[in-house]
């Protein structure tokens, strides 16, 4: 994503209430988008829309224009897959092609610059959105196959999501078949999964490359890999032979990636990568949750709590937080969201907003978006909630006996 426009300059903290062009580049920068636009932003893009003119004669005539379009903004879909997205709304600015109130959907484009003004400003999770979406560094995705016999998935793992790009299947005769025959039916299996891998992830940029199955299949992929790149002579699948690791995992299956991403092999090949940090959170927090030693709280109620007393500071202290939250209609809850990362930043210690398209986040999504690890331990953050159902029981009952 590039900043263009009169703000291209100008650093982050500088840009205050008004807006900004911003210019896609790769498809990833659709996802960031998706993430910094909001319900009531405002949106001004490039649009297609399609026009009905009447003739002096009476007949219609039906046409496509190009224009540009300015909509408040009602809802957003991005598809992953294809790293679309489609911005719906109201326009807001009429033209010769559209009248005030009118609904159209928006589809942001690669190269196309769009412009986005933000209803209640640039907070600091806007902020730091952006900056994320402007980042240059865009090389360390990371690719993975997770595979058993017949089965592959083949995935690209960035900092901010993990894309399943393809899936491969095909038939293995089973071990009651000759030997040969399961051979042969293993070597089709390993061609077809290389040549959808090299077809579907550009290795012209060396990247590491991650191989995940139960027993010896992973190996022996990557024994083929370089057996392979020897007989064509082929230096890209020399290196990504050199590139790749390989792990346990318990099955071929997508979900057996978070249990890769948390092995020691893992770890110390991707160590200073944004989603292996956030992995190395989750976990740690689930260890303290095990112990019950008051240092691990998730909902909101308690974890505001926490925040409010400075608990969540420096010394180790860790804000958990789904960036799903902060795509709240209520500005009052983004609000509250806002203001516990910027609580918790400036007691020192660490808000990390995890995606909900990553393992991590979606691990915290089933614990209602939010957690955190406190710098000491705190066993009651939970009765106030507790006292306050109870006082609620209490009242009705007493409302209810003076009813009778």
């Amino acid at each position: 994503m590039q900043l263009v426009g009169s703000k291209a300059s100008k650093r982050l903290d500088e840009i205050g209430e008004g807006s900004v062009t911003l210019l896609p580049v790769e498809p990833e920068d659709m996802w960031h988008a998706n993430n910094l636009i909001g319900p009531e932003d405002i949106v001004k893009a490039h649009a297609i829309r399609k026009v009905t003119t009447e003739t002096k004669t009476g007949s219609t005539m039906s046409e496509r224009v190009h224009t540009e379009l300015t909509i408040r903004v009602t809802s957003t879909f991005f598809d992953p897959g294809a790293s679309q997205l489609h911005v719906s709304g109201t326009v807001i600015v009429e033209n010769n092609f559209v009248s005030l109130g009118q609904y159209h959907t928006l589809d942001l484009e690669l190269n196309r610059p769009f412009t986005l003004w933000k209803k209640y400003g640039w907070d600091s999770v806007a902020k730091e959105t952006l900056a994320d979406a402007l980042k240059q560094d865009k090389e360390g995705a990371v690719a993975a196959v997770v595979m058993q016999e017949g089965i592959a998935n083949i995935c690209l793992i960035t900092e901010y999501r993990t894309i399943l790009k393809q899936r491969v299947e095909s038939t293995i005769p089973k071990k009651r078949s000759s030997s040969s025959e399961q051979d042969s039916g293993m070597k089709r299996f390993f061609d077809k999964t290389l040549s959808t891998l090299v077809r579907s992830i550009d290795f012209s940029v060396p990247r590491p490359l991650l191989l995940a199955s139960p027993g010896f299949v992973a190996g022996d992929f990557k024994k083929y890999i370089a057996e392979e790149g020897a007989r064509r002579a082929d230096k890209t699948l020399m290196a990504m032979a050199k590139e790749a690791t390989v792990v346990h995992s318990s099955s071929g299956h997508l979900h057996s990636l978070n249990e890769i991403l948390k092995s020691s092999e893992v770890m110390a090949t991707m160590k200073d990568m944004k989603f292996s940090k956030e992995t190395r959170y989750m976990d740690d927090f689930f260890d303290r949750l095990r112990k019950d030693d008051g240092r691990a709280w998730y909902g909101t109620a308690p974890v505001e709590k926490a925040v409010r007393e400075g608990a969540v500071g420096r010394g180790g202290g860790v804000l958990l937080i789904n960036n799903s939250l902060f795509r709240s209609q209520d500005i009052a809850t983004r609000r509250r969201y806002v203001a516990m990362v910027d609580k918790v930043k400036e007691d020192g210690g660490e808000a990390r907003i995890l995606s909900s398209d990553h393992e991590s986040g979606q691990r915290l999504d089933a614990l209602g978006g939010i957690a955190a690890i406190l710098t000491y331990p705190i066993l009651d953050l939970d009765e106030d909630e507790e006292e306050g159902a109870a006082d609620a029981d209490r009242q009705a009952e007493a409302e209810e006996n003076m009813v009778i």
